[in-house]
């Protein structure tokens, strides 16, 4: 949409500034490191917070009542999506891109949008400790839509190159527009305070006296202290210094790229990269796109082209490679695969198209209707023969299909602490309860899938989280009830689908990738193999 079409707003373009790590749609963009695996880059100071530069502090003198009454669609889109996060238990990547295209804006103003709001939802706690120490009251006694639009005024302040005087004005303007005048002038106060110090000044001052070094990295970095104890202990469990743990958390921070896939032998990565995606250097098939309407590329709308992170192409083709016996290749004809869990049906897609090459035929399998109708949206792509949808639960699935199977994947509900940098409200919603209410589940589905395969087949065990209770702990516990079970070498496996191999991915024999290693989600894999 061209300048004039955008006068309602009640500004120009220049009040919103620049924007670091923005991106358009529910993923957001990537920077420098865009090639290797999907870490979006941002300038951060050596405690891992973005640099305020050129952050101006002249504000307007007009008092509130002078100042605009519209709301910027940009910022109406960042308020929108915090209030469906807050109010309506939403997920930010979801809402997002229906915001945008709803108040039609425009690629630069989509991506002022995503920064804004996955910003403001992801450093949500740090923002709340620096606002407790600026209202003359309990947050939690505030309108919780007050709340949500001075996050966002925090972050423009804050993090973002808005001039500080357009960050005030224009929040104002917004909670004007869309909350009511009454709490302009709180606003008012409560950002100029915020708007006193920069980020790093307020950090040092929340920390000041705290020798509890998880109490510090939760505040620096915007994780709750649980989750910077869950990813040391995961470190560890799976192999990684402790040391690592800051640049953990600032790859869950940083703004992750667009990762897409061809379906092998059905899609073609040429439409993306001739619209300014770059080859990916960690699998085949694989892209990198800067953001964009990718909606509007024919193979996207055709579901030959994928977006899909390269963590969850490399476990799916790393079953697909996986030798189902001593001495058996793993391209033999009439296979039959299972996909347990396979809602909304990125892997079964993926899955589905390999199975396709190698004449197998695969069953997915999704408890939610809906997400069943997704799967089967997923695999439209795929040649209707090769695949069937089952709507039904996974754990069932074993009992009545015993030894059915060649292959199987078991892709199982987890607490999802390894997408936290693509899931900016997760953080904040999940509790350590959360990993002890899984455990049961994961344990079933995974016993489901070892009845499921044949004596010879393989099972993927794969989560999106690095903790150990829901990854090794699960696998051993399966290992030490059964005979029948070997475990395969998955960090090799997984070398052996990389274009480049060496990801240093193995530790025990299971896999584990990593945001600040492999600039992918951290995925977990491990690879069981039934004895004949």
């Amino acid at each position: 949409m061209s300048d004039s079409g955008r006068s309602g707003s009640g500004q120009d373009r220049s009040s919103h500034g620049g924007q670091r790590g923005s991106g358009t749609g529910g993923s957001g963009t990537g920077g420098s490191d865009q090639r290797r695996g999907g870490g979006g880059a941002s300038r951060r100071n050596a405690q891992g917070r973005e640099r305020n530069r050129g952050q101006q502090r002249n504000f307007t003198e007009s008092a509130p009542s002078q100042r605009t009454r519209r709301a910027d669609p940009a910022r109406l889109v960042a308020f929108e999506v915090l209030r469906a996060v807050a109010a309506e238990d939403a997920y930010a990547n979801l809402v997002l891109p229906a915001r945008i295209r709803q108040h039609g804006l425009d690629r630069r103003d989509a991506g002022f949008a995503t920064e804004l709001s996955y910003g403001a939802l992801r450093n949500q706690g740090t923002y709340d400790a620096i606002l407790a120490r600026c209202v003359d009251r309990p947050l939690d006694k505030l309108d919780p839509a007050v709340l949500d639009a001075l996050r966002i005024g925090v972050h423009q302040l804050l993090a973002m190159r808005v001039p500080a005087h357009a960050a005030l004005d224009q929040t104002v303007g917004l909670a004007r527009a869309v909350i009511g005048a009454g709490p302009s002038a709180l606003i008012n106060a409560v950002l100029r305070k915020v708007a006193a110090r920069s980020l790093d000044e307020w950090v040092d001052e929340l920390v000041a006296g705290q020798q509890d070094q998880n109490k510090v990295a939760s505040v620096r970095y915007a994780h709750p202290e649980w989750i910077v104890r869950a990813l040391r202990q995961s470190l560890v469990a799976h192999g990684r210094p402790v040391g690592e743990i800051n640049d953990l958390l600032e790859a869950d921070n940083a703004a992750p790229v667009v990762n897409l896939v061809a379906l092998p032998g059905l899609g073609s990565l040429d439409e993306a990269l001739e619209n300014g995606a770059v080859p990916g250097e960690l699998v085949e098939g694989s892209a990198l796109s800067s953001g964009g309407d990718l909606g509007r590329l024919e193979s996207i709308r055709s579901g030959t082209t994928r977006v899909q992170d390269v963590g969850s192409q490399l476990v799916a083709r790393a079953l697909a490679a996986a030798s189902l016996e001593p001495g058996k290749g793993a391209n033999a004809d009439g296979e039959a695969w299972l996909d347990l869990c396979a809602g909304p049906g990125g892997k079964a897609a993926l899955l589905g198209a390999l199975a396709h090459e190698r004449g197998a035929t695969l069953l997915a399998n999704e408890p939610a209707p809906h997400r069943a109708k997704l799967v089967s949206q997923a695999l439209s792509a795929v040649p209707s023969d090769v695949w069937t949808v089952r709507t039904g639960d996974g754990r069932e699935v074993g009992s009545e299909r015993p030894a059915a199977f060649d292959r199987v994947l078991v892709d199982v509900p987890c607490s999802g602490l390894g997408a936290l940098r693509r899931r900016p409200e997760s953080r904040w919603r999940r509790t350590p309860k959360d990993l002890a209410d899984l455990g049961p589940l994961q344990r079933e589905l995974l016993n489901s899938a070892l009845a499921a395969v044949r004596p010879g087949g393989v099972v993927a065990y794969v989560t999106c989280s690095p903790h150990p209770a829901e990854t090794t702990a699960v696998v051993s516990d399966a290992l030490r009830k059964r005979d029948d079970l070997e475990l395969l070498d998955a960090g090799s496996v997984l070398d052996a689908v990389s274009l480049g191999g060496g990801l240093g991915a193995g530790h025990e024999k299971t896999a584990q990738l990593w945001p600040h290693v492999h600039s992918t989600d951290a995925m977990f894999l491990a690879l069981i193999r039934r004895k004949r």
